[in-house]
């Protein structure tokens, strides 16, 4: 597959520094767009720039979504020309200012039109921050509304779980550069048991909610990896009865297939028993004695991963 066809999207302060990060991390020829209204989201060189305004400054879009959305709408032809045969989208943004909430579902859309799969990370503000959160949520419903998968990282979780690293959390986010770069790696990486774009398309196209998952650990501890997997920093996230899933396993050259099967059991023992689940395994050097697992879920119950808390 060739790496233009994977396209990260950068959207707001936040996002954009995320998206950075993340294209740092995957080292595949990935394709980079940055979109905000703040110039000092562009100090990145390999990367697209699309400028949301003339006049930009440290304001942004003033916190007012309907003018992060409208200005998303006026370079409509930009991003058309860069989605130009891009396959997948990952979108990547902070939710409760004015351009994460307004142009990022915008931008979500034009990219769903274009016939991309687009697959959202969105930070939904800090609980002490009412009125941002009270702003995110009319964002989130879009942004769900034009993803294939939307997924909520939880500030305060993700904020607690830095500190307890002695990091930044606005820089380390380790786990959004994590689930990058394996779901770059699932799909542009040949394998044992190989997965391309049209198994993702099946897996999203499963109603109900959908989400993700990314674990590292001991190849013979599969309870241990489901564990460190489930303590991403996700809101209200359950993972009971779903219908369906997309599961990259990698390990070194160690890796047996008697060990893919538990992890594989361990990840799925929870979903419905006849969910569609479709597997991969690959080798890489660069994994001795550790195993990656990168999961889509998908076919959510509504109330369990679709709600605020």
């Amino acid at each position: 597959m060739d790496g233009a066809q994977i396209l990260i999207a950068g959207v707001g302060g936040l996002g954009s520094s995320w998206a950075k990060r993340a294209h740092l991390r995957t080292g595949h020829g990935i394709d980079l767009v940055l979109i905000d209204a703040d110039e000092s989201s562009f100090d990145y060189e390999d990367a697209h720039i699309i400028r949301l305004g003339k006049d930009l400054d440290g304001a942004g879009c003033a916190a007012l979504p309907p003018l992060g959305e409208q200005r998303m709408r006026q370079a409509s032809s930009v991003s058309r020309t860069l989605l130009n045969g891009v396959e997948m989208v990952v979108l990547l943004t902070g939710l409760g200012g004015g351009t994460g909430t307004g142009a990022a579902p915008e931008f979500a859309r034009q990219a769903r039109l274009s016939g991309a799969i687009v697959i959202s990370i969105a930070a939904i503000p800090f609980e002490a921050q009412e009125t941002r959160l009270k702003v995110s949520k009319e964002g989130l419903s879009k942004l769900e509304a034009n993803s294939d998968v939307c997924v909520r990282l939880d500030l305060d979780r993700l904020a607690w779980q830095a500190r307890e690293r002695g990091t930044d959390w606005r820089l380390g986010a380790s786990w959004v550069e994590e689930f990058v770069d394996g779901l770059v790696r699932t799909l542009m990486r040949l394998g044992l048991i190989n997965l391309d774009m049209m198994d993702l398309k099946t897996i999203v196209g499963h109603s109900g909610g959908s989400t993700l998952m990314v674990g590292q650990g001991d190849p013979d501890d599969a309870n241990g990896l489901l564990q460190d997997a489930m303590s991403a920093p996700l809101a209200n996230l359950s993972f009971d009865g779903a219908k369906a899933c997309l599961l990259q396993i990698e390990g070194g050259p160690g890796m047996t297939v008697g060990q893919v099967g538990l992890i594989a059991d361990a990840f799925t023992a929870r979903f419905d028993e006849d969910a569609q689940v479709i597997l991969g395994a690959r080798v890489s050097d660069d994994l001795q004695g550790r195993i990656r697992v990168v999961a889509v879920v998908a076919g959510l119950e509504e109330k369990s991963n679709l709600s605020l808390v």
